[in-house]
């Protein structure tokens, strides 16, 4: 079995298909006996597997060391929710990929990048990432998943699963992710279907169709409708549905704070055992459709998805030291260009994530004994004249940032200053803000004592004040911050 999928007649088999293959019934070469009752890693991979990751593993080296691709930068792409057209940023420093619509999301949902977002399309068997999600939260992983003569004949991609087949929901969901088994989504749907408050024991699959919709509003996508549990859309499952790249991101990002969901998608080449119509055991080995598992650094899922209408699709998950990022690209036109595109966005996520030191200033001041920054001079406010030299408890404080999303601006705050101040005292703060977003804060701290003035001393600035209301004069020291954040990127 070809697990690329290149140039294997993914579409000349008049449906979808994640692999490429129609089950085969009983002689499926990819099932075998064993006593085993839990999803694991297989013991092996198949030659074509083995051919498939080196081949995929040399296309991944190939777009990380810049090597040529046929791809494209638009105007219209975003950087940041800005039009790269406008942006100031170089179009060499843009990402170069192949897909229709693309997103790179982080984990806390800021959009870094977008092509057409917002645009309606197919999304293929990345439906089945909802499909994951309304089942998790509507039965026990215990549940019990039979599949009747409906999901064993849905054809395409499959899990290899047939009729009378049982397992527990949490094996059926290994099942339907890893291959993207058409077969488990109807299972699923029609087991789960009749758990959820909303079913009136009438259509147990329009019942958990009509949950993922549900959900899909819930999340606050804002243009997706599913029509059936694994996406297909063609050759009698023809239909309305429809999603973007911005709501899949959304369903990506909600799917991944689940444990048992990242498990899943993270698993690769696995095997289940089911049991079938006569209640023998019966091992099936799963072939993950994620060629960027084992591959690619930090991947961790999530979801495939192929037909003529979508083209071919990924939603993709990498997580690192440096954060946790998701992909989408859809309408790419093979399935490699699929996975240089993923690989592409991380690359250049990844490498435009920069540690910024805050604080840069020029001066020193003695602080406790020790060299310290002077960031600031704070005004003592019941004298004319008097500044309180200001430093931070880290002057090494530093921050990650994307490089691309612009220089790092300071808010400073600073006290009124009134009595005595003492060495070690809070007399302000600076925020350190990129793009409008607040990136980092720190305290400014008084880096000697100053005394108040005394009754005589009073005396005298209330004198002073008054001479230089009359010369039209500043009436007390003006702060001054003397921090100068370095710039982040020349754009």
């Amino acid at each position: 079995m070809n697990k690329t999928g290149i140039d294997n007649g993914l579409f000349n088999t008049g449906r979808n298909s994640e692999t490429g293959f129609r089950p085969s019934g009983a002689g499926d070469s990819r099932s075998s006996a064993s006593a085993l009752h839990w999803p694991r890693r297989a013991s092996s991979r198949t030659i074509a597997g083995f051919f498939a990751k080196s081949a995929l593993c040399a296309l991944v080296l190939s777009v990380s060391f810049g090597l040529p691709a046929y791809a494209d930068v638009r105007p219209t792409d975003e950087i940041v929710s800005e039009p790269i057209s406008s942006s100031g940023v170089a179009a060499a420093l843009c990402p170069d990929i192949q897909a229709e619509n693309a997103l790179l999301v982080s984990e806390d949902g800021t959009v870094y990048f977008s092509r057409d977002a917002s645009e309606s399309v197919k999304i293929a068997s990345i439906t089945k990432v909802m499909t994951a999600i309304v089942a998790l939260e509507n039965a026990s992983l215990d549940t019990v998943v039979t599949v009747d003569e409906e999901a064993a004949t849905v054809g395409e991609s499959s899990a290899g699963l047939l009729q009378g087949d049982s397992m527990d929901l949490q094996t059926a969901l290994y099942a339907l992710m890893v291959p993207s088994g058409n077969d488990a989504a109807v299972a699923i749907a029609k087991c789960v279907g009749p758990l959820l408050p909303s079913y009136d024991g009438t259509n147990a699959l329009e019942a958990f169709v009509a949950a993922m919709n549900e959900k899909a509003e819930e999340l606050g996508c804002s243009d997706t409708l599913y029509s059936n549990p694994h996406g297909l859309d063609a050759d009698g499952y023809e239909s309305d549905a429809h999603s973007t790249a911005a709501d899949v991101g959304i369903v990506v990002s909600y799917a991944m704070e689940n444990d048992l969901f990242r498990e899943i998608v993270d698993a690769g080449d696995t095997s289940i055992v089911v049991q079938d119509a006569q209640g023998q055991d019966r091992e099936i080995n799963l072939v993950s459709t994620d060629e960027l598992i084992d591959v690619y650094e930090g991947i961790c899922g999530v979801k495939t998805g192929t037909t003529i209408e979508a083209g071919y699709c990924f939603a993709g998950a990498v997580s690192r030291d440096e954060g946790e990022f998701y992909s989408v690209v859809l309408g790419s036109p093979d399935s490699d260009a699929r996975f240089a595109d993923t690989v592409t966005l991380f690359d250049w996520m990844y490498g435009n994530i920069v540690e910024q030191r805050l604080i840069n200033a020029d001066s020193s001041v003695d602080y406790q004994g020790a060299q310290a920054p002077l960031v600031a001079n704070v005004a003592h406010t019941e004298w004319v004249d008097c500044l309180v030299p200001a430093t931070v408890l880290d002057p090494d404080i530093a921050v990650r940032v994307f490089s691309l999303a612009g220089d790092i601006e300071q808010n400073v705050t600073y006290r009124d200053l009134k009595g005595d101040v003492s060495a070690g005292d809070v007399v302000g703060s600076i925020e350190f803000v990129q793009n409008e977003t607040t990136v980092a804060s720190c305290d400014l701290i008084a880096a000697s004592d100053v005394a108040a003035p005394n009754i005589f001393q009073r005396i005298g600035v209330l004198f002073d004040r008054v001479v230089r209301e009359f010369q039209n004069q500043p009436l007390q020291a003006t702060s001054v911050c003397l921090n100068t954040p370095s710039p982040v990127s020349d754009r």
